[in-house]
């Protein structure tokens, strides 16, 4: 049976790395994001097997033009939310940290919800996101964005226990990602571990093919996230934390 999963965020980096794959093990593939030509130029790799739809997560229309992508694909077996922005702001600029929000928490919000309730009304699925490490711990340099993915993590884990409360069958998967060479990092800085988008796709479409309830891309930042785990709030408060 033909598998169709929907990737909102599709348009660069991991989300758009992630749909190659799935292009190439032959599912129909349904892309979302804000600029056309770059999910039309997916869509010229496969015209039968990808569907395109413009789509803003900060907007109150993103479930509409969710429904509708859905529509063109002919359903939804796997829903991957990738959309997400995040700056260093050690200025604390509040254009910047209200603007980390709306994507990173009202559109999660708004996309999450979207796909739970289909998959309600289906009976089945799976709902994954593209979170971070970042949501860990509290990072100075990043606030905003730390606060943001640590949101996204509980609000699966809610998402999760609702279902079960409702007896739904529907599994999640909370994907959390190291550093990783995409848009998102436009700086000239040297990132530690940095991984690239292509590798770390295949990781994140083999933790959704085992249906893995937390995934962190990859083991080097299992044993980062671990060893985070460990240090006392008293002491990462006083650690200078630079990317």
């Amino acid at each position: 049976m033909n598998k169709k999963v929907i990737i909102i965020g599709a348009t660069s980096g991991i989300g758009r790395e992630v749909a190659l794959v799935y292009i190439a093990q032959g599912w129909t593939v349904g892309v979302a994001g804000r600029r056309k030509a770059e999910l039309e130029s997916l869509r010229a790799m496969a015209p039968e097997q990808v569907f395109t739809q413009v789509l803003d997560v900060t907007k109150d229309d993103a479930a509409e033009h969710l429904h509708t992508l859905i529509n063109k694909v002919g359903g939804m077996d796997l829903f991957l939310l990738s959309s997400g922005i995040g700056k260093q702001n050690y200025t604390l600029e509040t254009e910047i940290e209200l603007a980390t929000a709306a994507t990173n928490v009202d559109g999660f919000i708004r996309m999450t919800n979207a796909a739970y309730h289909y998959f309600e009304k289906q009976g089945h699925g799976h709902l994954a996101v593209i979170s971070s490490i970042a949501g860990t711990k509290g990072l100075g340099a990043a606030a905003a964005y730390s606060a943001t993915k640590g949101f996204q993590h509980m609000y699966i884990d809610a998402l999760d226990q609702l279902s079960r409360m409702q007896k739904l069958n529907i599994s999640f998967t909370d994907i959390r990602p190291g550093f990783v060479a995409t848009p998102l990092l436009k700086s000239s800085k040297r990132y530690p571990m940095l991984m690239h988008a292509p590798i770390v796709a295949l990781d994140i479409v083999d933790a959704l093919k085992r249906k893995k309830r937390v995934a962190i891309i990859d083991w080097r930042f299992c044993l980062l996230v671990g060893f985070w785990r460990l240090i006392p709030k008293w002491i990462w408060l006083r650690l200078p934390v630079r990317n």
